[in-house]
């Protein structure tokens, strides 16, 4: 059964082992003379220096960055479409599968075999893959320190292996309920696509609940234009008009995530402030007005050392929806007559 699986997904395995080897030498090319770059320039240096040194390397390796992590982004919804929806359902189109189960093999081995064998050499393509783009951008991630991110964090440590096992389970689900192959396929897209926008946004924030911090605005005042370790201005938005003007103020801190929206501007006793108390004139700049006052506004925010913690919860819920499917695909198979 192994045999023969392995002789009906030959092709395509070779050819997408071709693939990650063409894409493995880019990536180890490309990476020492990002990595050398970065240890010439980055590593040592000191005040403004280390600003130059990094905006040179981002201005050269940035967009090639996100070509890098948008690649692999798209990699396991191609598995799902192209090795997943497949599997199945073109054996129910050409009717195959009857061929095999009319021999001792039962329903549940075959598609175990199916699933096993295809499925590993998924695991082992992402594996390599997300090693390789995880490697190749860390210099770019320590100087942006952003690995919170949607497309990062979904590009980097193991979180892809979660997201192709899934893909092509699901693909491998979907040919076996609907039977036909570029109908399969076609909900195999989609589905993924839904996933990878409905998970960062109403999902991956809520892992674990988020930390709370008030942040002093006449801090960020001091802050702003130079490097810093503490919380950072990030916009300010005026609304309303007249005396009933308000500010909300957008922060962030490297390495951070900060799941709430801009926050309004409180006062010390934490009733929200507009007009010229809340520094909201029009003509005013209102970070000059912050560094006056004790204004501060409330943050939520996912700190910088739960980024593994997250990788491994988002991970293994993607491993167990996977685990899911295939127990409705061995049920399905087992009580449909043909």
């Amino acid at each position: 059964m192994i045999w023969l699986t392995w002789r009906q997904y030959r092709v395509q395995t070779l050819v997408t082992l071709a693939a990650v080897a063409g894409f493995a030498i880019f990536l180890l090319v490309t990476g020492f003379q990002v990595r050398d770059l970065y240890d010439s320039t980055v590593a040592h240096c000191q005040g403004d220096d280390c600003k130059r040194a990094k905006d040179a390397i981002l201005s050269e390796y940035q967009t090639l960055a996100y070509g890098v992590t948008s690649a692999l982004l798209l990699v396991p919804g191609i598995l799902g479409i192209f090795w997943g929806a497949p599997l199945i359902a073109r054996e129910l189109e050409t009717g195959t599968h009857r061929l095999v189960l009319n021999q001792s093999i039962t329903r549940g081995r075959w598609l175990v075999v199916k699933l096993g064998a295809v499925g590993l050499v998924v695991v082992v393509v992402m594996g390599l893959l997300t090693l390789l783009v995880t490697w190749w951008a860390s210099p770019i991630d320590r100087i942006n320190a952003d690995r919170f991110t949607a497309m990062v964090f979904g590009g980097r440590a193991i979180a892809p292996i979660g997201y192709g096992v899934f893909a092509f389970t699901f693909g491998a689900c979907a040919g076996l309920l609907i039977r036909r192959t570029v109908p399969a396929m076609a909900a195999t897209l989609v589905a993924f696509a839904a996933i990878q926008i409905l998970v960062p946004q109403a999902i991956r924030p809520y892992y674990m609940a988020p930390e709370h911090a008030d942040v002093a605005l006449s801090s960020l005042a001091v802050q702003m234009g130079a490097p810093t370790e503490g919380w950072q201005g990030l916009n300010v938005h005026l609304l309303g008009s007249g005396d009933d003007t308000r500010l909300e103020v957008g922060v962030s801190r490297p390495g951070d995530w900060v799941v709430s929206d801009p926050g309004r501007v409180l006062d010390s006793s934490g009733r929200e402030v507009g007009g010229t108390q809340g520094c909201a004139k029009p003509s005013m700049d209102p970070f000059e007005c912050f560094a006056k006052s004790d204004l501060h506004i409330e943050v939520d925010y996912q700190p910088a050392d739960r980024y593994w913690a997250f990788q491994w919860i988002e991970t293994g819920i993607f491993l167990a929806v996977s685990g899911v499917l295939a127990g409705v695909c061995g049920w399905w198979l087992r009580r449909r007559p043909s």
